[in-house]
């Protein structure tokens, strides 16, 4: 009887055992335990796909020959996983080179991604960034067109020197975003089909033709992100901020809290906690802003306003001392009519759209330009933060609302007692205890 106890109990776990195989041919459930789901697909990656309303054909146009196949499957296989009809094939160049030649496409690793009768193309090699803007450029449903005001001194969108945005739209122009430049001694106004203007701090007053087409622009229901500068009241602006209901603050915000920081010129702002808004939800990262000027809202206007950028308390607009060779020595003069913080210097307002063919409208106006420029964009957070503005302005709010994704263990932080106990440790106890040891084996062999 027990012999038959145990034939049973060996055939139940053949019989479990094989229906464990069958059912994991059919199903498939994977779990990722790594440390900020790093195995898995980004947020921003997620958010991506679910404006994707339809299925996605991947055609990979890689060799059978090497594992580029292998290694594109296993980053494809992470989409299909959120996305069930996001489906992959290949196409061998060698094999059918007249379709590869068609489609323009000459060497070994490339993409192509359809989505409701439009296409784009990534290029070798292939990671999750360059196929995730590949998607986004189709959620968009096109290129978005972001005409930048040129002509009197304003920072080139395309430029190369260290106060201009060359750097930072290059990163948009991967995501979908096409810069054009706006010349008003060129065209008359605005031109149809853009998708946002922009008016990056000009240093030339601005003809009164080219302020008269802003505000046209604006309140026929245009949306614009003007960068301005401390100083940029006298350049002929005013009628433009009137229509958003905004007032640039005289002098420039100084904060004395960037010394915790090794900061010795008050003038560049840092910024770790920002006010509630879409654009800074679930945004912790620490942003870099020189030369701000604080802004004011103005009331009686149908605009929503609200703050996103705000200065410290220990913040103030200073009138003097700015422009000296010690900008540390700037002190607080309420008797010269300097404002003390917290002051606000970033401002996003909307209203519904005098536009048919919308149904809001957006706007945007910042007290500092060189946060986006060359120079500054690299530091902390400010080009995550200007992708989330642009995003909001051009109404992919679900693009903007994103956490940032990376390693948790890539620095090690250590205070100097810590470090100085690992050096003790490593180059003094250690090798002591190995002699130690050395030294307490040879006298037991002696013993014997």
């Amino acid at each position: 009887m027990r012999r038959f106890d145990r034939w049973f109990v060996l055939l139940a776990l053949i019989a479990a055992t094989g229906c464990i195989g069958y059912l994991s041919t059919r199903h498939v459930w994977v779990a990722d335990w790594t440390r900020g789901a790093r195995a898995s697909l980004a947020p921003e990656s997620v958010a991506v796909l679910k404006k994707l309303d339809g299925p996605v054909d991947v055609v990979g146009y890689l060799s059978s020959a090497g594992d580029l196949r292998e290694q594109l499957a296993a980053i494809v296989e992470r989409y299909t996983r959120e996305k069930g009809d996001l489906t992959l094939r290949f196409v061998d160049p060698d094999i059918d080179p007249a379709a590869s030649r068609q489609l323009g496409i000459t060497g070994d690793g490339a993409l192509l991604l359809r989505h409701a009768g439009r296409e784009e193309r990534v290029e070798s090699p292939v990671n999750e960034r360059s196929f995730s803007n590949a998607l986004e450029r189709l959620a968009r449903g096109g290129e978005r067109v972001v005409a930048f005001v040129s002509g009197d001194g304003e920072r080139q969108a395309d430029g190369k020197a260290n106060a201009d945005l060359g750097m930072f739209m290059l990163q948009l122009e991967r995501r979908g975003v096409r810069a054009v430049p706006l010349n008003f001694t060129q065209v008359m106004g605005v031109p149809e089909h853009t998708d946002l203007v922009v008016l990056a701090s000009p240093s030339a007053p601005l003809p009164d033709g080219a302020v008269r087409a802003l505000v046209d622009y604006v309140r026929g229901g245009g949306n614009i992100l003007w960068l301005t500068e401390p100083g940029e009241d006298n350049l002929g602006t005013g009628p433009l901020a009137d229509v958003l209901g905004v007032r640039v603050l005289p002098g420039v915000l100084v904060d004395g809290q960037g010394s915790a920081l090794g900061l010795q010129d008050p003038r560049l702002i840092t910024l770790g906690d920002y006010p509630f808004h879409a654009v800074t939800h679930g945004f912790r990262l620490t942003t870099l802003f020189p030369q701000v000027a604080a802004l004011a809202q103005v009331s009686d206007h149908d605009w929503a306003v609200v703050p996103f950028l705000r200065s410290g308390d220990r913040s103030w607009t200073a009138f003097h001392g700015i422009d000296n060779d010690k900008p540390s020595t700037i002190r607080f003069d309420p008797a010269a009519g300097e404002l003390k913080g917290p002051l606000d210097f970033g401002f996003a307002l909307n209203r519904l759209s005098p536009r048919p063919d919308r149904s809001e409208q957006r706007a945007m106006i910042v007290g500092d330009g060189d946060f986006l420029s060359n120079t500054f964009v690299g530091n902390g957070g400010n080009r995550a933060l200007g992708e989330r503005m642009f995003d909001w302005l051009l109404g992919d709010d679900v693009l903007v609302d994103l956490p940032s994704r990376g390693a948790p263990d890539r620095v090690i932080r250590l205070s100097q007692d810590a470090l100085n106990m690992l050096t003790l440790g490593f180059l003094i106890a250690l090798p002591m205890l190995l002699l130690g040891a050395g030294a307490f084996i040879a006298w037991r062999r002696r013993r014997r």
